[in-house]
């Protein structure tokens, strides 16, 4: 029971002594008919939490459970709470949790697709200053804080990537999808399906095996289709003719997928979701540009090389995903609905879509490559061309002023030594993009809430610089010296900023540690990592972490050194996190 309490308090509550003593007895009542079981837990206190904390409603909720648990605390008492947790949903979520039964038991679910497909599906739509993502976004959080599902990956800015489903309550969301008829399932073990009266309007194709996809499929009337879904198996329908209304076609990861497979699409004029991602495909058919409602394309992890000239037609594409050896036509500018655009290598696209990038007004999120093509042909293969570079400034520029929030670069240091005007930016991550100092552009850079940066060394003005910015959440900071020499000591005073900051990881290779937080520095740092941390003198061992007054975690990844040095860090610093207020949790990997 101990334990029940905690993990109903601890989501509806700071901790146990912050449960209002009104509250106290109603809340043992509902403890006692969710008979130890976690996920009816979960459940109720998700429920709870989206609720006035009155008495009259808790023993409202405590009342509609029943004694449903206590006659069957296994299977129908359970549904029983899950019930009431699906009802009190408002339809929008309802629609997202159910959409979750087109997934396989025990699937690991990408954030980012799921909620692409639910804005192809037409679940979410923009709203005033907010794009459909960020309200699917919003949706995705939602459902994790009602426990109706349980998050998987997190990056190690503590942000969620993905998530599972338990498998009771998948039972549960399939019951109420047949039920309403909002997907239909076909595969293994489901091997029939009932009247088709009410017409199939979403298909999934769930673990076919050799042989036996067509027969399934085989005799459905298919025109009437607005979504099909094949997953894992293989894929034997010769055309989609068929399906004259389809909106949304995910053949992810289908393992004999071909290029004749897609010869058809062009057909299906109401397409507005197409993902090949994972799949054998090498070329789109060169009318794809015909699909004048799709919205989204992912051709992540295929073998397409380069992208039909109509493909600029596609005028409202809002997320076009591909590798970062695809080649892009002329005309990008003609794709004004674009948001998402990655992962382009800048070195093997024609001029004219350099100088079309800036264009793009509403672009938010973009992804570049900016590593050299190799030419083995020539001797310059270590020459920038300066007019291809101009051409990047001054269409990043563009987009910075305009929409752009996110940018992700690889191998971009030339790029970043320029001067990137980008106010509207939010989060610029870079990698193996190691710069000499932190780059003067940054300090313009008032909106930016998240940083990864590059350097060969940190110096003091670096950290006033960084600390300067009036918006910075999160600072992953990386020090790649590989030479002897001495750099500075890492000195982080009250001083230098850094007002709002939550989260500071710090990586440093090929030199020791020597970082201070002084008095008054990071007030409001949570979380404070240090990576690939190598020690060669127990001096301050523990870095001022009682200088950090709402610090909540430290973690230390990948520790080397001296064994005995080691193990005095590890004491030092569980020392210091013992004796801080707030006794933060350690987490020590070596």
């Amino acid at each position: 029971m101990v334990h029940s309490r905690h993990l109903f308090h601890r989501r509806l509550f700071k901790s146990d002594e912050d449960c209002p003593l009104y509250l106290q007895k109603v809340s043992e009542q509902i403890l006692r008919k969710c008979h130890g079981l976690p996920l009816a837990i979960i459940a109720i206190s998700g429920l709870l939490a989206n609720k006035e904390k009155t008495e009259h409603l808790w023993n409202q909720v405590k009342d509609s459970i029943g004694r449903a648990l206590e006659r069957n605390p296994n299977v129908k008492g359970m549904m029983k709470i899950l019930s009431l947790s699906y009802f009190d949903l408002p339809l929008y979520l309802k629609t997202c949790l159910l959409y979750l039964s087109v997934y396989l038991e025990d699937s690991t679910i990408k954030k980012k697709g799921l909620i692409r497909r639910w804005i192809a599906e037409g679940f979410i739509h923009s709203e005033g200053r907010y794009t459909a993502y960020e309200l699917g976004e919003r949706c995705f959080n939602e459902l994790l804080n009602r426990g109706l599902i349980q998050p998987g990956k997190t990056n190690i800015y503590g942000e969620v990537m993905s998530c599972r489903v338990h498998d009771t309550l998948l039972d549960f969301i399939i019951s109420k999808s047949i039920e309403e008829n909002f997907v239909t399932l076909l595969g293994v073990p489901i091997l029939k399906i009932g009247n088709q009266s009410k017409g199939i309007r979403r298909l999934c194709l769930q673990g076919a095996v050799e042989g036996n996809s067509t027969i399934l499929t085989a005799g459905l009337v298919l025109s009437h289709v607005r979504s099909f879904t094949m997953v894992r198996g293989l894929l034997e329908i010769h055309s989609f003719e068929e399906f004259r209304h389809l909106r949304v076609l995910d053949l992810m990861d289908c393992s004999e997928l071909e290029d004749h497979h897609l010869e058809n699409i062009v057909r299906l004029f109401q397409l507005r979701y197409l993902n090949v991602e994972g799949t054998k495909i090498s070329k789109l058919p060169e009318q794809i540009g015909r699909l004048g409602c799709l919205e989204i394309l992912d051709l992540s992890d295929t073998r397409v090389g380069e992208l039909p000239a109509s493909i600029v037609n596609l005028g409202k594409l809002m997320h076009l995903l591909v590798d970062h050896d695809v080649k892009f036509p002329d005309g990008i500018a003609k794709m004004q609905a674009l948001e998402t655009l990655g992962e382009v290598r800048v070195s093997i696209q024609p001029f004219d879509f350099l100088c079309g990038l800036g264009q793009l007004k509403n672009l938010r999120n973009l992804q570049l490559d900016l590593g050299l093509e190799v030419d083995f042909d020539t001797d310059d293969t270590d020459v920038v061309d300066e007019e291809r570079n101009k051409a990047m400034v001054s269409s990043l520029c563009k987009l910075g002023t305009q929409n752009l929030r996110f940018l992700n670069i690889f191998e971009g240091s030339s790029l970043l030594q320029e001067p990137l005007c980008l106010p509207t930016l939010e989060k610029l991550i870079a990698w193996f993009s190691a710069t000499l100092r932190v780059p003067t552009c940054v300090s313009s850079l008032k909106n930016l809430q998240q940083l990864r940066i590059e350097v060969e060394g940190v110096k003091h003005d670096d950290v006033c610089m960084l600390g300067a910015l009036p918006s910075l959440l999160i600072l992953h900071l990386l020090e790649k010296t590989e030479s002897n020499e001495q750099t500075e000591k890492l000195r982080i005073s009250g001083e230098v900023g850094f007002r709002f900051l939550t989260i500071f990881s710090y990586y440093a290779s090929f030199k020791p540690v020597d970082l201070m937080f002084g008095a008054g520095s990071m007030p409001k740092l949570e979380k404070f990592v240090l990576d690939s941390l190598h020690v060669v003198e127990a001096n301050c061992l523990n870095f001022g972490i009682e200088n950090l007054p709402c610090l909540s975690t430290v973690k230390c990844i990948d520790v080397e050194g001296d064994d005995g040095i080691v193990e005095a860090v590890k004491t030092a610093m569980e020392r210091g996190a013992s004796t801080h207020p707030n006794h933060p949790s350690l987490l020590f990997e070596r």
